[in-house]
């Protein structure tokens, strides 16, 4: 890997967490707040991202020759499937469960919350035991 791919990684990575902690995405109670239908900040946080993105995604390529890190600019075909949807939903059910998503659980080590060692620990458990099961099949 290069240099300034690292680099770029790296701060992507650095505004990602930033965001995540500053938004306050990290606390486990927000996040189950919201998904109970009291608080609706993390719409806008997911909104706003997804807006981002949505404007990059679509202006890059008609503004830049290449991508900063690649050679072209390719589209990756989505499956809508079952396994999509079944794994939304086991997804869904663990975000409920322990209020975090990955992103957040890494992000909140950042500042001291280690109980989100388990759950980081449970989500390489879970990707495990599917790989495990996906090679078998």
């Amino acid at each position: 890997m290069k240099v300034k791919e690292l680099f770029f990684m790296l701060l992507g990575g650095a505004l990602f967490g930033f965001g995540l902690a500053y938004s306050g995405m990290i606390i486990p109670e927000v996040v189950l707040r919201f998904l109970t239908l009291k608080d609706f900040g993390l719409m806008l946080v997911m909104g706003g991202a997804v807006l981002v993105t949505l404007v990059f995604y679509q202006l890059a390529p008609r503004l830049m020759a290449k991508p900063i890190l690649g050679k072209i600019f390719d589209k990756r075909l989505a499956l809508f499937d079952r396994k999509l949807i079944i794994g939304a939903a086991i997804f869904g059910i663990g975000w409920g469960v322990c209020g975090v998503c990955p992103g957040p659980a890494i992000a909140a080590l950042g500042v001291g919350n280690f109980k989100m060692l388990w759950v980081l620990a449970g989500i390489f458990f879970g990707a495990y035991i599917q790989g495990r099961q996906a090679v078998r099949s």
